[in-house]
């Protein structure tokens, strides 16, 4: 067996109730409390982030392309659906999916209420999937189809559903402003909720060729181009890519810049997290090298005896760190099985509920991030095993007479 092994297991090995077991267990618990803080911090600052962004998602796509225009209101200028762009877009490098729609202002209204509402006409290529976690009834609506009556299908926010009064299934005016005010016979399919304010107060969702008919564009004419990207993490490098593929009267647009207060609030949430990691590092690391500290003096004449045996001091300090190791090792057990659990129960049982005003969302959201995870183990292992070393260099100043004289 290895000497420094089997000397360390000699000095774990402290008499239950013994101050020096005492000790042992306070490093172990510093060790578990803050890996399993981390833990839980990471899993929720990712839950928010992600729950965040796929709400921002929804209607706002990770970039935008639309006509160069002055104009600042919802009334478009057309775009041909089949430019360059559109077309070739597989050929672009980090573009995922790109999505043509249409904006169109109108008034809903009911005989007691009305709502002003912004109306997203969306084709068959829209990307349904982002709805599915926000969808609270009915369905989708049908969109681009050949028959029926797709083009008068809404899906309204439950926002605007309770102001007006409706539910799944009713029908509702819809009144388009301009010389002559037309109106049209819509019927609500679905009811969303995003709990995102300004957008569950202002946006439905329809079919692209209502739009395009009362604003008397042909098949071929679109509002603008969604593009979602396959890394958000490089949305600067696909947003190059996709202006080189511009005409020049074509207009980019970044999530980042269109919704700049939430994705700001997202970056303070980035820092705070730096901060308490690194009060968390300094005080297990000062937790441990004080907790080695008193068992180095626990066992002075320990080390006395052993030097006076011939131990050299890298042997003994190799002694102790193998000591503090062990306390590591279980302190990384406790505080995965505890900071695991405590996020598997707020993930499966939704415990710890939000006001959707102030958070946008329903309860304390739990995202999964392994690599994250095995880094903060990873790290914790290296970094305490590096702080081990400083304390142990004192059993270099200790002398064997005097440590074997040594009382406790």
């Amino acid at each position: 067996m290895n000497v420094p092994v089997f000397l360390a297991r000699k000095v774990r090995h402290a008499p239950e109730g013994s101050f020096s077991a005492t000790v042992t267990r306070i490093g172990i618990g510093s060790i578990a409390l803050g890996l399993a803080i981390l833990i839980v911090a990471f899993a929720v600052l990712y839950g928010f982030k992600h729950t965040i962004q796929q709400k921002i998602f929804l209607f706002g796509a990770h970039l935008g392309v639309s006509k160069f225009t002055n104009n600042m209101s919802y009334e478009e200028t057309a775009l041909p659906l089949h430019s360059n762009l559109y077309d070739d877009s597989t050929k672009i490098p980090g573009i995922r999916h790109i999505q043509a729609v249409a904006l169109k202002a109108g008034i809903l209204k009911t005989k007691e209420e009305l709502s002003g509402v912004i109306l997203k006409g969306v084709g068959r290529d829209y990307d349904w999937n982002l709805f599915q976690g926000s969808l609270v009834a009915g369905k989708v609506p049908v969109v681009g189809a050949d028959t029926g009556s797709g083009s008068t299908q809404l899906l309204l926010s439950q926002y605007m559903a309770n102001q007006l009064g409706v539910n799944v299934g009713e029908s509702v005016p819809l009144y388009f402003l301009g010389n002559a005010p037309r109106a049209r016979k819509m019927t609500v399919v679905g009811i969303y909720d995003t709990g995102l304010e300004e957008v569950d107060k202002t946006i439905a969702l329809g079919d692209i060729r209502l739009i395009q008919r009362l604003n008397r564009w042909g098949p071929d004419s679109v509002g603008s181009y969604e593009i979602f990207v396959n890394d958000f993490a490089r949305l600067d490098q696909t947003a190059a890519n996709v202006f080189q593929a511009l005409s020049p009267d074509m207009r980019l647009t970044r999530v980042t810049d269109q919704y700049r207060p939430l994705f700001d609030w997202m970056l303070l949430l980035d820092r705070n997290m730096v901060i308490l990691l690194s009060l968390i590092t300094f005080i297990a690391s000062f937790n441990m090298i004080s907790v080695l500290l008193v068992l180095m003096m626990e066992r002075t004449p320990m080390v006395g005896l052993l030097k006076a045996l011939g131990a050299a001091n890298p042997l003994i300090r190799r002694m102790f760190v193998f000591v503090g190791l062990n306390m590591v090792s279980w302190g990384l057990l406790i505080g995965n099985v505890v900071g695991l659990g405590l996020c598997y129960i707020q993930d499966r049982f939704k415990l710890i509920p939000l006001d959707p005003k102030n958070y946008f969302m329903n309860y304390v959201p739990i995202v999964w991030d392994w690599p994250t995870i095995l880094a903060l183990n990873g790290g914790a292992v290296l970094l305490i095993a590096l702080v081990l070393w400083f304390p142990t260099f004192i059993i270099n100043r200790i002398q064997p007479v005097k440590a074997l004289a040594f009382k406790k």
